[in-house]
């Protein structure tokens, strides 16, 4: 038996175990499908020589595309709400709207980060480095101990948000994904995935500190999800020209809290 390992054979095996694959057959597209607007927002990419295909737009449900909608949620504009029933991410906007993105989630639910976090690290085509949990449940992330680069065979796909505690690294992430037709499942080993297209749109968006809420599978947003015993960072700070930054009225509240400020992720 030949012991060379064949570094595609394990990154397809990598793929199918980080993604439990469950590709989608071709799906009609139904009202609200705009052709012009989605192949341009889902077409080819050239990221700093990385060469991201087109999504197959005949094989994603329309529902799946990131589009503005009608938000009623508690939380300030500038926060990530994530609904892991839903398999959607919210980028929360003034004028009760939010930027709606389809994500994939745990394949469990024990694997799903719970509660709150702030962004304390964004990486274009990040490096992937299986944590020790992710050896022992699966050994064959042992051949990738010491890292893969960044790159289009990546697992974390073209962009990373780096879910953090205090100073400290959850190990949980926001990021892209080779394998854009588990997005809108229950696939993954616990970090939230979304398309390299939309991964890349969220983090133009996003600064590092913005607050971030996983709600899990039956918890409703409410006005307290934000207030857990340690409550979450505010990037904006109280500040001098309004109780949130900005200009006085800009972020009406109240809003979950407390507010903490930096250095440099607040306090937990």
């Amino acid at each position: 038996m030949n012991g060379v390992i064949d570094r595609r054979g394990v990154l397809a095996g990598i793929a199918l175990l980080l993604g439990g694959c469950a590709t989608q057959g071709g799906i009609p597209f139904g009202a609200g499908y705009n052709p012009f607007r989605n192949a341009v927002a889902y077409g080819p990419i050239n990221d700093h020589g990385h060469e991201i295909p087109a999504l197959d737009l005949t094989r994603i449900d329309p529902s799946l595309l990131r589009q503005e909608v009608a938000f009623a949620g508690p939380y300030r504009p500038g926060t990530i709400v994530v609904n892991i029933g839903e398999r959607r991410l919210y980028l929360v906007q003034p004028g009760g709207a939010a930027m709606r993105y389809a994500v994939g989630v745990g394949r469990e639910e024990a694997l799903n980060f719970r509660g709150s976090a702030v962004i304390g690290r964004k990486a274009e085509w990040p490096h992937w480095t299986p944590t020790a949990d992710m050896i022992r449940r699966m050994p064959i992330y042992a051949h990738y101990a010491a890292g893969l680069p960044g790159g289009i065979d990546n697992p974390l796909g073209a962009r990373a948000l780096y879910l953090y505690r205090g100073n400290q690294d959850t190990d949980f992430r926001l990021h892209g994904t080779i394998e854009p037709e588990t997005i809108g499942t229950k696939v993954s080993s616990g970090c939230i995935r979304l398309f390299n297209h939309d991964i890349i749109d969220l983090y133009n968006r996003v600064p590092v500190g913005t607050p971030v809420i996983v709600l899990q599978e039956g918890e409703q947003m409410r006005a307290d999800a934000g207030a857990e015993t340690y409550g979450y960072y505010d990037p904006y700070g109280p500040g001098p020209a309004g109780p949130y930054g900005g200009p006085p009225g800009a972020y009406p509240g109240p809003y979950p809290g407390p507010y903490y400020e930096p250095p440099p992720y607040g306090q937990w």
